[in-house]
């Protein structure tokens, strides 16, 4: 009797476990020590899922407000803004030794 099983038994496929240890390795990195790897290992399914979709969301939500300040930040530079003298000006020369009188 032959078995056409694409694996020859009941195991994570190499996409699967590339994906969990993906999951994991970004919840304990960017959960800012709050996590270690045994915790999030064991962790159910659901819960991991959900606490890499919160974390997700807060890094997602800190780029756009990272990106609002950009443009902002951005369209104040573009003004024309008038240089201060002093710094047109060429330095003064300076003598390395001291004048003997």
């Amino acid at each position: 009797m032959i078995f056409l099983l694409l694996l020859p038994f009941f195991g994570l496929t190499q996409e699967y476990r590339f994906h969990l240890f993906t999951q994991i390795h970004e919840i304990i990195f960017h959960g800012n020590g709050g996590y270690d790897w045994n915790t999030i290992y064991h962790m159910p399914i659901w819960l991991r899922k959900f606490t890499f979709n919160k974390i997700k969301e807060y890094h997602d939500s800190q780029n756009k407000n990272t990106q609002a300040e950009d443009s902002w930040t951005n369209q104040s530079k573009s003004q024309n803004i008038k240089v201060p003298d002093f710094i047109n000006k060429s330095p003064q020369p300076y003598q390395t030794k001291a004048s003997r009188k």
